[in-house]
């Protein structure tokens, strides 16, 4: 538009005020978008990943300075997870809740009280019965000694190793390990109280998991994973260690290695270790065969060891084990390294547990993380059809090929003469 001007004066042209809309859109475009996911402000990948690599490594530094607390606690909690199943059948068939409390801590006392009194009287047993070969084994170490001076070994390597292999250090050891046993007390006792606790707090799990569902349904269902995946571990290897076990014993006590009953119990023991429980199950009696008789007895026993306990707990046990937890082969031998770096014995013994644990709190409560199950995971079995006997094979076979049997030796239309023809 333009302002009306007089005679003589030039007409200036005066600019349009602009729309409220486009004023609208002008300032919309020129202000930052604060929603853009372009324009958020996020941390790099690899501080990410080098702040997490350093949370863990203090966590897994926390773990192991409190072991002495940790793997006692996570025991009682496995052996109160394995009893608990009889504390809910007396309930179901309406024992007053006091009751079966009582009948639960009674079991858990029991089976750790039993256990217990068996390791101490072996032991003590095994502390007396050492010093009766102490000349035996001198002499063994001696003929040892002269065999590898044959290969070139010096006589002040061989005492080294003598010295560092004497009978009289493995005395010790044995009874430094008893007077261990009074220290262990104070562990034991609260052992016991824990398990106490957890069994008169296990009648209200169901309870508590029920609430946490009500506001974290993935870690209710995960917890509960969790539980049933120990149950079955815990069945698979107690039955397969009876097993082994019962058949150990024997072939011990038929052999005629002294302390068969411990050398079972510690058959039994090591069963819950993935893999190489065997191996650290056969030294002793090994050993203590040879003392008493020689070297055919000790080759024997080493014999009977790998044919039970390597074809039972190393081949048929891990597969039964990884379907009835969920996890791999190689996944249980990394756990079994891992949690034994990281608690000890109790760690190695409770290896198979707390991996399930670990799967439940990081992976199972994430729906993103199926990943990780696909990977440490055991594979479903593929489908396949069923066979179908030989007999009903056949049978269709004959009928497929009755139609192609009769279509040849009918004369084809073309063939056969017409009318007009004849």
């Amino acid at each position: 538009m333009t302002t009306p001007v007089t005679a003589g004066q030039a007409a200036i042209p005066v600019p349009a005020a602009p729309a409220e809309s486009s004023q609208t859109a002008s300032s919309t475009a020129a202000a930052p978008s604060t929603t853009d996911p372009r324009r958020r402000q996020v941390l790099p990948r690899a501080l990410v990943m080098l702040v997490g690599a350093g949370a863990a490594v203090l966590v897994l530094g926390g773990i192991r300075a409190t072991a002495w607390l940790i793997g006692p606690a996570f025991l009682a909690l496995v052996i109160v997870i394995a009893l608990s199943p009889v504390q809910s059948w007396l309930r179901r068939h309406n024992w007053p809740a006091w009751l079966t409390t009582l009948v639960l801590v009674l079991l858990v006392v029991g089976v750790l009280v039993a256990f217990s009194l068996v390791v101490i009287v072996s032991l003590a047993r095994l502390a007396t019965l050492l010093p009766q070969y102490a000349d035996r084994a001198a002499q063994l170490l001696q003929s040892l000694a002269r065999s590898l001076a044959q290969f070139g070994v010096g006589p002040d390597q061989l005492q080294d190793a003598v010295g560092n292999v004497s009978p009289e250090k493995v005395v010790t050891l044995i009874g430094t390990l008893l007077a261990g046993l009074s220290g262990t007390l104070s562990s034991l006792v609260f052992l016991l109280c824990l398990m106490l606790f957890l069994s008169a707090e296990a009648g209200g799990i169901d309870r508590r998991l029920a609430a946490i569902s009500t506001d974290r349904p993935e870690l209710a269902t995960a917890l509960r994973s969790f539980a049933q995946g120990t149950r079955s571990y815990l069945l698979v290897s107690t039955v397969f260690g009876l097993v082994v076990a019962v058949l150990d014993g024997t072939a011990l006590a038929l052999i005629g290695v002294p302390l068969p009953v411990l050398w079972a119990l510690l058959s039994f023991i090591t069963n819950y270790i993935p893999n190489v429980g065997f191996i650290i199950g056969v030294i002793p009696p090994a050993l203590l065969a040879l003392l008493v008789f020689g070297v055919p007895e000790m080759l024997l026993v080493i014999g009977v060891y790998c044919v039970l306990n390597f074809v039972v707990q190393s081949l048929i046990q891990p597969r039964f084990v990884g379907d009835s937890v969920g996890l791999a082969m190689t996944t249980t031998f990394v756990a079994l390294a891992f949690w034994a770096w990281l608690l000890g014995p109790l760690g190695a013994l409770l290896a198979i547990p707390l991996t399930l644990l670990a799967k439940a709190l990081l992976v199972d409560v994430d729906p993103t993380a199926g990943w990780v199950t696909a990977l440490a995971g055991n594979l479903a079995p593929e489908h396949r059809a069923p066979r179908e006997p030989r007999r009903y094979r056949r049978l269709r076979t004959g009928a497929d090929a009755a139609p192609d049997a009769w279509r040849t030796t009918r004369p084809r239309p073309e063939d056969a003469a017409s009318p007009r023809e004849a």
